[in-house]
């Protein structure tokens, strides 16, 4: 009887220390990433970002409008893939694709907005999302994010 309990701890240790390393890895790094988001969005919280199709912005002289986009492919970390596969036996939300998904949306918007910034845009309207699977287990996603761009009078550039 003892004998049989471990053999199978040194089966399966390699197994569960891989499992809570990889676990606190991921963990730190999502952690990581929601923290350089905040500061992200914090520095071009100044682009006014809308989901207006039609809106009529009151263009500054010699402005044309343009296409901008942000895009990024995050990719979950296998622990939460096995917690989201036992939930989804018991029909239970997946609250580990939500935060990839939220993840992967904040960032696309950070991107698309630093992009406006870069070109000198201080608006962007029409705003759309795109979110699609990478591979077939839901791993990975990609999010882009695009709009129209342009310069609105009404809403001076920061100093």
């Amino acid at each position: 009887m003892n004998n049989s309990i471990s053999h199978m701890l040194i089966n399966y240790a390699p197994l569960i220390v891989l499992f809570v390393v990889g676990w606190f890895f991921g963990s730190r790094h999502e952690r990581q990433h929601l923290a350089q988001l905040l500061i992200t969005e914090k520095a071009v919280n100044h682009i006014i970002v809308s989901t207006e199709r039609f809106y009529q912005p009151t263009l500054a002289a010699g402005s044309q409008g343009e296409l901008v986009l942000g895009s990024v492919v995050i990719a979950q970390d296998y622990f939460k893939m096995v917690i989201a596969k036992g939930l989804s036996l018991f029909g239970k939300n997946l609250t580990t694709y939500e935060t990839l998904l939220e993840r992967a949306r904040r960032e696309a918007l950070v991107r698309m907005r630093t992009q406006a910034q870069a070109k000198g845009y201080n608006h962007v309207y029409g705003l759309r999302f795109e979110v699609s699977n990478i591979n077939q287990l839901g791993s990975m996603v990609e999010a882009i994010a695009y709009g129209t761009a342009v310069i609105n009078s009404d809403h001076p550039k920061p100093l």
